[in-house]
């Protein structure tokens, strides 16, 4: 069995980008994570900690996003995994990082990774 946790659509601001008009000033991205957890246990006992606290895994990824500098979206998509991963009840995650304006004529560009324990 594997239940789901989605956060869609966080809308953050950070440096972002190798060149340097990307390194002057922060940048939107968006960010989606589908986290692969197990809910027996919470929905038995209807208590926090036994499932996954996304508003702390909120404010984690929030916290860690707002402060870096990160020349690609891949590395960021691979910290916010980490992140995501040290919860316990987390066995898997997938996430997504869009970087709007990136090109030319596109919406945005974006990688997805998925990481399990």
């Amino acid at each position: 069995m594997s239940d789901k946790i989605h956060i869609r659509n966080l809308a953050l601001r950070c440096i972002i980008g190798v060149f340097p008009e990307e390194r002057r000033a922060k940048q939107d991205v968006i960010i989606n994570i589908l986290m692969d957890c197990n809910f027996g246990d919470a929905a038995a006992t209807d208590h926090l900690e036994d499932t996954v606290d996304y508003k702390t895994i909120n404010k984690e990824i929030i916290q860690l996003v707002e402060q870096s500098e990160y020349n690609l979206i891949e590395t960021m998509a691979e910290q916010i995994s980490t992140v995501c991963l040290g919860h316990e009840h987390v066995s898997s995650v997938t996430v997504s990082v869009d970087k709007p304006g990136a090109l030319r004529f596109a919406e945005s560009v974006a990688v997805e990774i998925t990481r399990s324990r």
